[in-house]
């Protein structure tokens, strides 16, 4: 796991970069116990290598050249350390906490490096398919365009929970065919997946409803809840599922807390699956 604490291309509300360490403070307080997978967070071996090294001190008043200078330093950080790291071949499984959802970038376009055929899910309010979003070639509106740019022909997107954006983005969708329109069409195409295809998954935190979690930038009504999410979760358990990224937790917005508890409940559920999930067997050896 690791934190990338950036949200200089939010064009709302800020406050993402301080999402990592919020998550991680509200996790002590809640149980490492999953009544839900019926699994543990202390019976599993897992890295927290903190966050990423970035100048927190830009903001909405810091210059263009600053803020894109700050994001690309902390990209070339995420490359430096994972670049020789072969995902695959040692079943290394990477959770990136973020931050606005501009973050997922470096990430997932290692996965794409070390996994060909890679399926990415897309959990979101917004589509983020814009050719970049005020000046910002890779905005957090823009997040989802920019990894496609990547895509070979094996590589797939699939995107649930969009319910905000322009005409041409919606159009994308419809002419790519990756939008799902429904929780049993989603679930259903996630399941058919081959059980040797490697997916993962970017989660940004407006995909759920703000009346469960309000502590983000762009809120949007008519979200997903909780349990719709744990039976994605337990679908995942059952798949070669090999990586994802949680984005867009602005924990000033709620003055509660009760976000920061939602995300690390959601990291929670994340980490298990991605621990408990089914492995192909490469080179005629399987991975311990």
């Amino acid at each position: 796991m690791v934190g990338f604490e950036f949200d200089g291309t939010a064009c709302f509300r800020k406050g993402t970069k301080a999402g990592p360490n919020a998550l991680r403070h509200a996790s002590d307080g809640i149980e490492s116990y999953s009544p839900y997978l019926d699994a543990d967070v202390e019976d599993i071996s897992f890295i927290d290598l903190g966050n990423l090294p970035i100048d927190l001190s830009i903001d909405e008043q810091s210059a263009k050249a600053d803020i894109e200078s700050a994001y690309n330093k902390t990209n070339k950080a995420f490359t430096t350390l994972f670049d020789d790291v072969a995902l695959k071949e040692n079943n290394i499984r990477l959770l990136t906490l973020g931050g606005e959802h501009s973050i997922s970038y470096a990430p997932i376009k290692k996965y794409l490096s070390d996994f060909p055929n890679l399926v990415i899910l897309h959990l979101d309010a917004q589509a983020d398919l814009r050719d970049g979003y005020l000046g910002y070639h890779y905005s957090h509106a823009s997040i989802i365009r920019g990894i496609t740019d990547h895509f070979g022909e094996q590589n797939q997107l699939i995107q649930y929970g969009i319910r905000s954006g322009t005409r041409e983005e919606y159009q994308w969708m419809k002419t790519h065919n990756t939008l799902k329109k429904s929780r049993a069409e989603f679930f259903d195409c996630v399941q058919a997946i081959p059980k040797d295809i490697p997916i993962y998954l970017t989660l940004d935190l407006d995909y759920f409803d703000p009346s469960f979690s309000p502590s983000t930038g762009t809120p949007e009504p008519g979200g997903e809840d909780f349990h719709s999410f744990i039976s994605l979760c337990k679908i995942l358990r059952t798949k070669y599922f090999v990586g994802c990224d949680v984005v867009e937790l602005s924990p000033a917005i709620d003055s509660t807390g009760n976000s920061d508890i939602f995300a690390a409940k959601v990291v929670r559920e994340l980490l298990l699956c991605l621990e408990k999930t089914f492995l192909p067997i490469f080179h005629n050896q399987t991975a311990p």
